[in-house]
């Protein structure tokens, strides 16, 4: 057995790779190597440990110190000064956003502190690719106490007690959709995962699946027990090829364990997991169409019912959960239905991953009770908004949901609480904006995003969101008219009231949501042709005034379309037909001169 002084955890996730982590993991490895320490300090890669913002990150355990943004010729002082002389290199210390000071140790940063995590459990602690880590971690422990111990009535009954809902967007109750699943006669039946995260800003499945494929693994192999299944199925969009690595290599070791494959645990449980790639359509998000995409056929949806317990892949009964919704199982099983609900709220219970991103200070993973308020996600965990700038929004379940405002700010972020708000808990997306955010613009964002992601099956979804996008479309380019808002309204009623699958019928919520919200907004851009925030260009309005103008012509030698003329020493003057409202005057004018509305 191996023992060692000091652990550094490398942050291998997605976010970290892409700013450079491996050139540092590969340079720590060299460099303890080069003065004598790489049998006395331990490199553990592991998944996302949850700051994407912060990445290259280093964690130096058994201290815990936290060092952020590191870089490849950073390493040998971290090596020199502190695994080898015991001094933390301060520099590269955590920093608060809201009052600069440096943080040390990683227990002590509010964004990990004020968490609490179950299905991230094992996420940014363990090298993924390393099976003796989960198990070193009561990995596949739920799996043998459920094959030895419990029988499949039992597990559901856990689970029901534990009043674990479905973490995917709908919030069904787990333990029920399990027993139906069971309940069904028939000589085939499939567990599938449903790892399609299509959600703009969402990335919650893909660093569990990147950073703790084993407790997927392991969950999906007690719903087979469950339920009665053999096969199961994890469908996965080709944008995570991280995902799949890791999903593979974990595979393949559970295979090798017995923990995959026939009589497992010495018992006559029979069960095996494959991995199917999706070509990345955001409706094979909806269970019926990822269905067909697994079969082979063209990702879209069909009429429930039969719902999938009786009649989902190959016409067989099939259970569908998301990765989150499995990775809480194991946990349920080794500690208990009570300790479960004794988390969360009476009708949300436990905990939920939200991935928080936009205008906030701390971006990455937050795992929280059910129920705690959204305030204290953007304002104790997130740090606050950036440059002291006011909260506006937070768009929450993606582009399916709706906005928050500051009147919702202390409201529980709960699955019913959020319904009554007019928006929806989603797979976790939580989008914060500030004050310079338009929302007008926003709406059409994620309705262009739905539009184009639409299969075209259903004449509500396929023509009305298009019928919806070019109204909003027309408001942002200054040509919005009376009763376009009345026209959207009246538009998203309709579609959500008579299309045939979740995206549809949820596609206008955006819309309508921020309608209610900032209805003001809309008005002003197609009453007063302003953006109140200042963001849709064509309404955007560049005059350089006269009274502080010196006449330099340093905005006229920058314009690209000379737009602006004028005399040395003179106010210059603003061609309106020209202007493409690029904003390049605005940046170079060092006095100020110039004014956009």
């Amino acid at each position: 057995m191996e023992l060692y002084r000091a652990h550094v955890l490398v942050c291998g996730g997605a976010g970290c790779l892409s700013s450079g982590c491996k050139a540092v993991q590969n340079a720590l490895v060299d460099e303890l190597k080069a003065q004598g320490l790489d049998n006395e300090v331990k490199v553990v890669v592991t998944g996302c440990i949850g700051t994407c913002d912060l990445g290259p990150i280093l964690v130096v355990y058994p201290e815990g110190v936290f060092y952020q943004k590191v870089k490849p010729e950073d390493v040998k002082e971290i090596v020199t000064e502190h695994l080898l002389k015991g001094r933390p290199v301060e520099r590269l210390l955590f920093r608060d956003p809201g009052t600069a000071q440096q943080v040390k140790e990683f227990e002590n940063i509010d964004f990990f502190n004020q968490q609490v995590r179950i299905a991230l459990r094992n996420v940014g602690v363990i090298n993924p690719e390393v099976i003796e880590e989960y198990i070193a971690r009561d990995g596949y422990a739920a799996l043998g106490k459920v094959l030895t111990e419990m029988t499949p009535d039992q597990v559901i009954d856990e689970l029901k007690r534990s009043g674990l809902r479905g973490r995917g967007g709908a919030g069904f109750p787990t333990g029920l959709k399990w027993e139906f699943t069971k309940r069904v006669d028939s000589d085939q039946k499939y567990v599938v995962c449903n790892a399609d995260e299509g959600d703009p800003g969402a990335f919650m499945d893909r660093s569990i699946l990147e950073g703790d494929p084993h407790s997927i693994i392991e969950a999906m192999a007690i719903a087979g027990y469950t339920v009665g299944a053999n096969q199961g199925f994890i469908y996965v969009r080709a944008e995570y090829p991280l995902a799949v690595e890791k999903l593979s290599i974990a595979i393949g070791q559970a295979r090798q364990y017995g923990l995959l494959g026939k009589n497992i645990f010495g018992t006559d449980f029979s069960f095996d997991l494959e991995i199917r790639v999706g070509a990345g359509a955001f409706v094979c998000g909806e269970e019926t169409a990822m269905f067909a995409s697994i079969e082979g056929k063209r990702g879209e949806p069909r009429p429930r019912p039969p719902f999938p317990a009786v009649k989902g892949l190959w016409g067989k009964p099939t259970l569908n959960n998301n990765v989150e919704t499995y990775a809480n199982i194991a946990p349920i099983i080794l500690n208990g239905a009570d300790w479960f609900a004794s988390i969360g709220t009476e009708k949300s219970k436990g905990t939920k991953v939200f991935a928080v991103a936009g205008k906030i200070n701390n971006t990455g993973l937050v795992e929280v009770p059910m129920g705690t308020p959204l305030r204290d996600i953007i304002f104790k965990i997130g740090g606050g908004i950036p440059n002291g700038k006011r909260f506006k929004a937070a768009q929450t379940g993606g582009p399916s949901g709706g906005c928050l405002t500051e009147e919702h700010l202390d409201m529980p972020m709960e699955y019913d609480a959020l319904v009554a708000a007019g928006s929806m808990m989603g797979s976790g997306g939580l989008i914060v904006m500030d004050e310079d955010t338009c929302m007008v613009d926003v709406a059409r964002f994620f309705l262009d995003f739905t539009q184009e992601e639409s299969c075209g099956k259903c004449t509500p979804c396929r023509i009305g969101t298009k019928r919806m996008l070019e109204i909003l479309t027309r408001i942002t380019e200054g040509e919005g008219r009376e009763g376009d808002i009345e026209a959207l309204e009246e538009l998203g009623r309709h579609i959500k009231m008579t299309s045939l699958c979740g995206l549809g019928q949820s596609a206008p919520n955006p819309v309508l949501s921020t309608i209610k919200h900032f209805r003001h907004e809309y008005e002003a851009h197609i009453r007063e042709k302003r953006c109140p925030a200042g963001v849709c260009r064509a309404l955007m309005h560049y005059k350089i005034l006269a009274e502080l103008c010196r006449g330099c012509g340093l905005c006229a030698r920058n314009c690209p379309e000379d737009a602006i003329s004028g005399e040395p020493k003179k106010p210059y003057l603003i061609d309106q037909e020209k202007c493409v409202k690029c904003g390049k005057c605005l940046e170079r004018c060092p006095f100020k001169a110039i004014e956009f509305k």
